[in-house]
């Protein structure tokens, strides 16, 4: 008599499941640590309230074309905000991803029978949920003090989330890549800091015509332009030109980066 066997579970089931319970693992080391969340949700908020109630009667003037109007500000600023919000989550993944390094749990993970890749994928669909959230309280944020976008359509709403959502994972993953390779959680911390630090020589507070001639280059040529231009056509109906596409690749391009930077150095055998 043949006996009957259940059969084996799939390779992407098992994967699955494992993602899935890293990313409750996740979550739930994310609410005993709130300080870390709170940081990164207040530091673009307390950047918006500031250049809108102290600089921007400055702004919209130059920005409108000499009207001291301060909704003028508010609309050019809100974009590079959001995505400011997106480049500073990660930053929160590389130091918990270099707290699992030190702390010795990544080694046990090595050791147990789970799907090796839900560790890593874990860690950046956690840091990809707070991202978005953290976005949405945000644009909240902005809308409460007069960011309006009456010129965007459903689709428009849509595409914006995306590339926003899009933004987000790419920038994890490198996040990810920079937390395995520190030695420790402070290194981890000042390895991130170009993802803190790149909106702020990008068009995010100003156009860039508006700043010196040798240093345009350096605004235009890094990924947080494109993406801010892109997110600013969505939202408020300005030209998008070329730079979706180029913010698609910068993404895809950062997004495997990172993705396979951090898995060989997951699989690399402990010193």
């Amino acid at each position: 008599m043949s006996s009957l066997s259940s059969p084996s579970p799939s390779s992407f089931s098992l994967s699955v499941r494992d993602s899935s319970t890293m990313l409750r693992r996740n979550l739930l080391h994310a609410r005993r640590y709130p300080s870390l969340t709170l940081n990164i949700l207040l530091t673009p908020i307390v950047l918006l309230l500031l250049f809108v109630y102290v600089f921007g009667d400055v702004m919209s003037a130059g920005i409108g074309g000499g009207g001291a109007d301060r909704s003028e500000y508010i609309a050019y600023l809100v974009p590079g905000i959001l995505l400011m919000t997106i480049g500073a989550t990660p930053a929160g993944t590389a130091i918990s991803v270099s707290m699992d390094m030190t702390e010795g749990i990544i080694a046990r993970f090595r050791t147990m029978a789970i799907h090796r890749g839900s560790v890593l994928i874990g860690h950046v669909i956690g840091s990809v949920l707070q991202a978005l959230i953290s976005v949405t309280l945000v644009g909240a944020v902005a809308v409460a003090i007069g960011f309006r976008s009456t010129d965007a359509t459903a689709l428009e709403w849509l595409a914006a989330f995306g590339l926003l959502g899009l933004v987000a994972v790419a920038f994890t993953w490198i996040a990810v890549g920079m937390g395995m390779a520190s030695a420790n959680p402070e290194a981890a911390s000042n390895n991130a800091l170009p993802l803190i630090f790149l909106p702020f020589i990008s068009s995010a507070f100003v156009p860039i015509d508006a700043m010196p001639g040798w240093f345009q280059p350096v605004a235009e040529y890094q990924p947080f332009t494109p993406a801010i231009e892109t997110l600013r056509g969505l939202l408020l109906g300005t030209e998008i030109g070329n730079n979706g596409w180029i913010t698609v690749i910068w993404c895809l391009g950062l997004a495997a980066l990172g993705y396979y930077w951090s898995k060989s150095l997951f699989n690399r055998d402990p010193k």
